[in-house]
């Protein structure tokens, strides 16, 4: 994120304690953890060497209520009565949340009522685990604790927080001698959080920042079991031949470490596709050694036709399993096990210093958005899962996470659905404070390097072997300085990372790795669609790695389950009124150039629901901008666009800005403007020269296409149509451009509608696109542009729309399931008998309620009809989330009225 000034909202003292579970709304949704969390289970540690046990949950309570001594509430028996129960990963504030003792903070303002006062001292987490063998070794393995815990086990401290600091650092303390038969108890004295003054996470501008500033331990914290020799950091080093991919060196690498105070020999063996290999190793006491097997001594680590890692869309997602044992005097003393995939990547900067990926040998058009946790850092595989397949539904390819580094899974995930990654550090707190000048963040001391380096290697570890994570951005607003930049790359550098290192994540450069080839120009606030075709700013040219046009306006059903009737009155009749759902920062406190440019285009809102539906016109068409310029001008000689990441992807709360789907995974116009820019193959029109454009997403060319172009006033009296036959693309991202439409037309209305139609050879429709266009264009004030958006002086002239006659498009729908998952086929026609088209439609699947039922993936939606025209479209969905009734689809539009006709 551009560094931006941040406002500190007042809090209440008031403790609203509810009997109930934490209300997260009636309808689907995230599962928020509706439900209080069960009485903590002792986690039972097997004795079998190579096991690795995440302790099951915790039991929690501030030390301002707990009088008793470290030692006694690290022992066994401890009576923790009136503790909170806790999840395996969970900050203080989630606990407390799933427990009851708040309301709901994703509604209203019930958030700023959380006392920040709870949380200002630290908080204990106590878990038991019982052991049934004491003669293996065992170790507590765990990251995530922020910001720093003091760590006890049976009574006794084995690590100071001064040793257990920064969100990212990875730990391993060796508790063999503790440990007894039967129950045992690890305790952790977390420290609060300041993102300020902390190496861990917070949340810049995104969303009001939790109370609690996510204290706590946010991922497993593991019971190793194991013999003498331990087996780490087991990866593959893989070395893919570009660009014949037809052969493949891996090389296989791990620690062998002696635990014991006298000399070892150990078989370390270990398998890759079917190939094994073994060696013997010999080790002093407490000695390591990095044991190596390469192609050089196992020959058949040179694989001829590997099974080649790809991107969702450009080929499939094979992973290999490695597999590892050491054994000391024939008896199994350690295991290791990691999945990797073979791809090859490379980010050269071309000819303008713009980075350009590429995957395998050919070059890549990132397209993406920024990625947001939940903003209690709660995981739920579903409900991210779900996120991942809304990406891949919108055409993206990659997400980028700035901080918030997310657990294991996501990446498994991600590897899994072929959706790339770029992580990095974040901006406007400590991370950066040593080069950010006068923002904030604390200026680093001599004790945060080691921190900075140990969270580096220890984040380079884990993510190295998976093929989705294409880079690491080691700043963001702000590059290193030489002695950071060190620490970084040293870390980097001995872990084998294997991607290419980008120096931040704006036109920046660092002393080693130079210029990052990306650019963080904005805008983060409304600009027209056509500022994304200048290449200037944040139009499209480069790398831009954060960028949108700021608000995204949920829909209905979101707005009502997010905030109060007042506050709904407030959002359409006041655009100069602070907006706590949208952010913390004074620059983004209010809606005023958002809704200043809705009203100035569109005409002044009448009601909450007009509001809605001009902000969903507005959202479609400048988000379908933002991905259409950038995809037009990807193979462009001068200048060419090499990536853009939508700022943001979601939301980790219920925002009012940044977001392609919402917290509820709602899709509004913005979610769908993105899917109809982003689609295969795609027909678009330039809003800088009136060109028609077809852009081939797909591997293949595409030829004997038909593109044809027509212009209405709203009422739907033609006034322009003209077709070109034999069109053909090259794929990969080429495009071809088959006509142009005039600079006037006679008798044009200022306001008008442009379709597009691409059919292929057989007069099949391939892509439909439909633009509200004016006579009179938006003029931007270039010379007044700031880091956040460029000012509008005067605007396109939408109001002609206001004008369109109400008609009638009807809906039939069925619906079929099988193993979980249903599919609602819906049939929309227009059967009105005039002229007038139905722009915008869209359908949204609901219960016997009339809630949503999400989340869905449509394979088109928002659809404008012209008389006489139909169009069936399908929505796939989870068959329980209609929870037990009939499903119904309710249809809407610009001027179509609202309706819901059965679907069963």
């Amino acid at each position: 994120m551009f560094p931006r000034p941040a406002r500190r909202l007042p809090l209440t003292a008031a403790l609203l304690a509810l009997a109930g579970a934490l209300t997260i709304g009636a309808w689907a949704g995230p599962r928020d953890t509706a439900e209080p969390h069960r009485p903590v289970r002792i986690t039972h540690v097997p004795s079998d060497p190579g096991t690795s046990t995440p302790l099951s949950g915790y039991a929690v309570q501030s030390t301002a209520k707990v009088g008793d001594s470290a030692a006694d509430v690290s022992s066994p028996g401890y009576p923790a009565r009136d503790w909170y129960p806790a999840g395996p990963r969970s900050t203080v504030l989630a606990a407390l949340l799933a427990n009851g003792v708040y309301a709901d903070p994703f509604h209203s303002t019930d958030q700023q009522k959380i006392p920040r006062a709870d949380f200002e001292v630290p908080w204990w987490y106590r878990s038991d685990f019982a052991v049934g063998d004491t003669r293996q070794r065992t170790s507590l393995d765990f990251s995530g604790v922020v910001s720093a815990a003091d760590v006890y086990v049976n009574g006794r401290q084995v690590a100071k927080a001064a040793e257990v600091t920064g969100a990212y650092t990875h730990h391993e303390l060796d508790i063999t001698p503790l440990v007894r038969s039967g129950t045992n108890t690890v305790a952790f004295r977390v420290r609060p959080n300041d993102p300020l003054k902390d190496l861990t996470m917070g949340w810049i501008d995104w969303i009001q920042p939790p109370p609690d500033q996510n204290m706590g331990i946010v991922r497993d914290v593991l019971v190793r079991r194991g013999g003498p020799v331990a087996l780490r950091d087991a990866h593959v080093v893989t070395e893919l031949a570009v660009p014949s991919l037809a052969t493949a060196d891996l090389t296989v690498k791990a620690q062998a470490r002696n635990d014991t105070d006298a000399p070892v020999t150990a078989e370390v063996a270990g398998s890759v596709g079917g190939t094994g290999f073994r060696t013997t190793v010999s080790l002093a006491a407490h000695e390591t050694k990095t044991v190596t097997f390469s192609p050089a001594d196992t020959p058949g680590l040179h694989l001829t036709d590997p099974k080649v890692w790809w991107p969702a869309g450009m080929g499939g997602q094979p992973l290999y399993d490695l597999d590892l044992t050491a054994t000391v005097a024939g008896t199994t003393s350690d295991t290791a096990h990691e999945t990797f995939g073979i791809r090859d990547v490379k980010a050269p900067l071309d000819s303008d210093g713009a980075r350009q990926y590429r995957i395998n040998g050919r070059k890549l058009l990132i397209k993406g958005g920024g990625w947001s946790p939940d903003e209690f850092l709660r995981w739920d595989p579903t409900y991210v899962e779900d996120r991942l397949k809304y990406a891949l539904d919108l055409g993206l390819n990659t997400l980028r996470l700035e901080g918030h580094l997310e657990p294991d899974e996501f990446f498994d995930l991600a590897d899994r659905h072929g959706v790339l990654t770029l992580p990095g550090w974040e901006c406007c707190n400590k991370w950066e404070g040593q080069v950010n000048g006068s923002e904030k963040g604390n200026r680093w001391t001599d004790a945060d390097y080691p921190v900075a380096g140990a969270s580096m290697a220890a984040e380079a570890a884990r993510l190295r072997d998976h093929p989705s994570v294409v880079s690491f951005l080691i700043g963001s607003d702000f590059a290193p300085d030489a002695k950071i930049e060190k620490t970084y790359l040293d870390a980097l550098e001995s872990a084998d990372w294997p991607t290419p290192v980008v120096s931040s994540a704006s036109d920046r450069s660092s002393p080693r790795l130079g210029g990052s080839g990306m650019k963080m120009t904005g805008p983060y606030d409304w600009v027209p669609p056509g500022y994304w075709y200048a290449k200037r700013e944040g139009g499209a040219t480069g790398f831009n790695s954060e960028t949108s046009a700021g608000p995204s306006i949920p829909t209905l059903d979101t707005l009502r389950r997010m905030m109060t009737p007042a506050e709904l009155d407030t959002l359409w009749k006041d655009p100069d009124a602070r907006q706590y759902h949208r952010s913390p920062s004074p620059v983004f406190g209010t809606l005023k150039i958002y809704d200043d440019a809705l009203a100035g285009r569109y005409g002044a809102p009448t009601g909450l629901t007009d509001y809605v539906r001009k902000a969903q016109l507005a959202q479609y068409e400048n988000v379908r901008a933002q991905f259409e310029a950038y995809g037009r001008n990807a193979t462009d000689q001068d200048r060419p666009a090499t990536g853009v990441i939508h700022w943001m992807f979601n939301s980790g709360w219920t925002s009012l800005h940044w977001q392609l789907t919402d917290r509820y995974l709602d899709q509004n116009g913005s979610y769908f403007g993105a899917k109809k820019a982003n689609e295969p193959l795609h027909i678009q029109y330039s809003y800088d020269d009136r060109s028609v454009v077809v852009v081939n997403n797909r591997p293949a060319a595409a030829k004997g296409l038909t593109a044809r172009a027509t212009l209405y006033d709203p009422d739907g009296t033609q006034k322009y149509d003209r077709t070109v036959t034999g069109v053909a693309v090259d794929g990969g991202g080429a495009h071809g451009t088959p006509l142009t439409l005039p600079s006037s037309v006679s008798g044009l209305s200022r306001t008008y509608l442009l379709r597009l139609v691409l059919t292929d050879a057989h007069g099949t429709e391939v892509s439909r696109n439909v633009y509200w266009l004016s006579t009179r264009p938006d003029t931007l004030d270039w010379d007044g542009t700031t880091w956040y958006h460029t000012p509008t002086t005067s605007y396109a002239d939408m109001k002609g729309l206001a004008s369109m006659a109400q008609v009638p498009v009807t809906a039939t729908a069925t619906t079929r399931s099988s193993d979980g998952t249903a599919t609602t086929t819906v049939t929309l026609r227009h059967s009105g008998s005039g002229k007038t088209p139905a722009l915008l439609t869209d359908v949204h699947l609901v219960d016997g309620r009339g809630r949503p039922v999400l989340p869905v993936r449509w394979s088109d939606n928002e659809v404008s009809l012209w008389p006489g025209e139909s169009v069936t479209l399908t929505a796939t969905y989870r068959t329980a989330d209609l929870r037990g009734s009939a499903p119904g689809v309710r249809v809407s539009g610009w001027n179509t009225p609202e309706r819901t006709v059965p679907a069963a």
